[in-house]
């Protein structure tokens, strides 16, 4: 049995690793900014999963002090950690950079940069400590340099993220080190980090067309990337769900694939 800690974990790609690992009979510490969410989550899991296997800690991730409580939070009730994932992160509405204000600048660069660094730093020289473990960290739009117009903070914090996950891996080689240090790539998912990017109704509209194409629901991609994780041995390994094969294969079946993605929201 795996004990995982995911942070970001109360909704989105971060819950549906936490459900996927509790199927599995793994055990899973919840997280997320706020408590009430936090507890309202394990509450959620806690009636169709074993509640004994399941803990919840509230952490913000861009204070180093948070992230490691949550990690100590773990370890006193589950003894240790094997599995620490960096899935927290924070978008914004597709409006261009001179348009965002500082304040939401400051806090998607927070979570999604300086809260991966403090999570990757904590969580390794802890599994060193207790001589083994894997930690990953979520890719995203940007973490390859596409870039699109809209996204240039968020793509921002994502190459970044990226840049800094390769180049600690390249330390932790030099080390040889036992943990093993790998990225997560889920492709384009349904969740509201998605959707909620959209000020105008009818901009989402017209983007479903290749949402439908392209994306998934996280309940199907997450129990994939869960299987490939506690498979994995490979030290640096990127964990990717949409593939460029898996991109061209959908659209040459799109005409006869008729997804849709959004019915039950809609």
């Amino acid at each position: 049995m795996k004990i995982a800690v995911i942070t970001g974990s109360t909704r989105g790609i971060g819950r549906g690793l936490a459900e996927a690992f509790l199927e599995r009979g793994h055990t899973v510490v919840i997280s997320g900014r706020a408590e009430s969410s936090v507890d309202a989550t394990v509450a959620e899991l806690g009636e169709v999963s074993d509640s004994a296997r399941l803990l919840g800690q509230p952490c913000d991730v861009t204070d180093y002090g948070q992230v490691e409580e949550l990690w100590q939070a773990g370890v006193q009730r589950f003894g240790r950690v094997d599995i620490w994932i960096n899935n927290a992160g924070q978008g914004n509405m597709y409006r261009a950079a001179w348009e965002q204000s500082p304040d939401m600048m400051r806090a998607i660069i927070n979570t999604n940069l300086l809260g991966v660094m403090n999570g990757t730093h904590l969580a390794y020289n802890r599994m060193c400590e207790q001589g083994g473990g894997a930690i990953y960290n979520m890719e995203g739009f940007g973490s390859n340099g596409r870039k699109r117009i809209g996204l240039t903070v968020y793509g921002s914090t994502k190459i970044g993220m990226t840049y800094y996950t390769e180049s600690f891996l390249d330390e932790v080689r030099e080390a040889g080190s036992p943990v093993l240090i790998g990225m997560l790539s889920p492709g384009m998912v349904v969740t509201d980090l998605l959707t909620d990017a959209f000020a105008d109704p009818a901009e989402l509209e017209r983007s479903k067309r290749i949402f439908n194409i392209l994306a998934d629901r996280p309940e199907t991609v997450t129990p994939w990337l869960v299987d490939q994780m506690l498979a994995n041995t490979e030290q640096g390994r990127s964990i990717k769900w949409l593939t460029q094969g898996k991109i061209m294969w959908r659209f040459l079946t799109a005409p006869f694939n008729h997804r849709d993605l959004f019915s039950e929201e809609d």
